[in-house]
């Protein structure tokens, strides 16, 4: 399995957090995975949630309406990358 960057670590963390997975370890998702309809068993009211947490933790607004919402939310690497750019759009 690929190795997680910290900031997917961190990611994956929120996300076992937020969604009560405590039969997922964090370090144990693939960061190459798919989020939904894979392992894990997400769903899009998990999706929801995920959204809601990143914007309560990170302070980035994931809208239901973006063009690339398949794209940015295929797997937890996706994702973090995301994140990470609207981060530095912000500081910019």
């Amino acid at each position: 399995m690929p190795m997680q960057s910290p900031a997917e670590h961190e990611l994956a963390c929120l996300i076992v957090s937020s969604l009560n997975l405590e039969q997922t370890a964090p370090e144990r998702i693939d960061p190459d995975a798919p989020l939904f309809g894979g392992s894990l068993g997400l769903d899009s009211i998990d999706a929801l949630e995920i959204a809601l947490a990143v914007s309560r933790h990170y302070g980035i607004h994931l809208r239901a309406d973006h063009p690339d919402n398949r794209r940015i939310f295929s797997n937890l690497r996706a994702l973090a990358q995301h994140i990470e750019r609207e981060r530095q759009t912000q500081v910019v």
